[in-house]
């Protein structure tokens, strides 16, 4: 089936995409203020347990759902605007490489009822999810168009089906690639987010610079186009900037909060010295703080920048930093810290504990 075809027979569908109809959708909140958004699903749950290392896939859909809800509640609470399905590498190709290809409509499926009812319970979006299916091939385009489409037209009928409100088309490493995400997404008349990775220098794979492509993709059609993954705020921002100053439009700022930097400007490369690479399982001793990604949706607003979040490596105490940064008083702030009544640290020592005040405080 082609893409027209497709796209009409999803039209008896479409009555699904916005299940509340007093919601505001993602470009009437883009028009008004600085959306957060929480990405990097599969890092987190494969920290907590759920997720293998290495494919990350992510068969946690099917085999603890209650893990997914509780991470979808989590990020909820903690600010994000948009319960994004964990369909991230759960496209045909990748659940084969697992063995699990029979469960891939059951597991695109549960991923967007999972979202969606988790989205409910605030007044979050609920985001299709596709992403980058390492089958593109620039040298043969026209059978990555057919192979990549289908995979992204199967997932995202089925997201449809389920409700959703706009498709994330993320971690795209080539430009076209994303553009066939672009054309589908706007054939089902939803939202489009469409955003780079940036494990490159300076281009895509396919070697057009960060900020051309985003230009390439808001001309195609895209609502939203910026950066995701890959980069720490340090040297994710220079690009923004750049894209920021390229683009009409709305622009989308997703870093991994790791401590990158020109030598290592890149999660992917970065290591202590005389140690192994740390991508992906060993980065926890460059971990930025919550103070230093409140600092980052600070910068970004600050840029012009619309669409603010984190990726891979990002927990609810981040979001929720980055959220109050913003302005923005969520449900977590009720457990916002209050340093002024430690014991130790707080504005109330007892006398009897002040002469042990300096063993804190070296």
């Amino acid at each position: 089936m082609g893409l027209g075809a497709r796209a009409t027979a999803l039209g008896t569908f479409r009555w699904r995409v916005t299940t509340m109809k007093n919601k505001r959708g993602l470009l009437e909140r883009l028009e008004s203020e600085v959306m957060l958004v929480a990405e990097g699903y599969v890092f987190e749950l494969e920290r907590r347990g759920y997720i293998k290392a290495g494919p990350f896939v992510p068969e946690v859909v099917l085999d603890c759902p209650d893990a997914v809800s509780q991470l979808h509640r989590e990020f909820l609470r903690a600010g994000s605007e948009v319960m994004v399905a964990l369909t991230y590498y759960a496209h045909r190709d990748k659940l084969k490489d697992v063995g699990r290809e029979d469960d891939l409509e059951a597991l695109n499926r549960q991923a967007v009822r999972l979202a969606r009812e988790v989205a409910r319970e605030g007044d979050a979006l609920t985001a299709g999810n596709i992403c980058n299916t390492w089958a593109y091939d620039p040298d043969d385009q026209q059978r990555s168009k057919k192979v990549v489409g289908a995979m992204y037209q199967e997932q995202l009928q089925w997201a449809v089906e389920e409700g959703i409100d706009l498709v994330i088309a993320e971690t795209n490493d080539f430009l076209g690639e994303a553009l066939i995400a672009v054309e589908i997404i706007k054939e089902l008349n939803l939202p489009a987010v469409v955003t780079l990775a940036t494990v490159q220098p300076e281009k895509t794979r396919d070697g057009y610079f960060y900020d051309e492509a985003c230009k390439i993709l808001e001309d195609n059609g895209a609502d939203v186009v910026g950066l995701n993954c890959a980069r720490g705020p340090a040297t994710m921002l220079p690009i923004l900037e750049k894209i920021r100053q390229k683009v009409k439009g709305y622009v989308a700022a997703l870093p991994v909060p790791y401590r990158t930097s020109d030598a290592a400007p890149t999660m992917e490369i970065l290591k202590r010295n005389g140690e192994p690479q740390a991508f992906p399982i060993a980065l926890e001793p460059f971990m930025l703080t919550r103070f230093e990604m409140a600092e980052f949706a600070r910068a970004a607003k600050k840029m012009g920048l619309n669409y603010v979040g984190m990726c891979c490596g990002g927990a609810p105490h981040h979001l929720r930093a980055m959220a109050e940064a913003l302005d923005k008083t969520v449900t977590a702030s009720k457990y916002s810290p209050a340093m002024d009544l430690h014991p130790m640290l707080g504005t109330a020592v007892q006398e009897k504990d002040q002469k042990f005040i300096s063993d804190w405080m070296r």
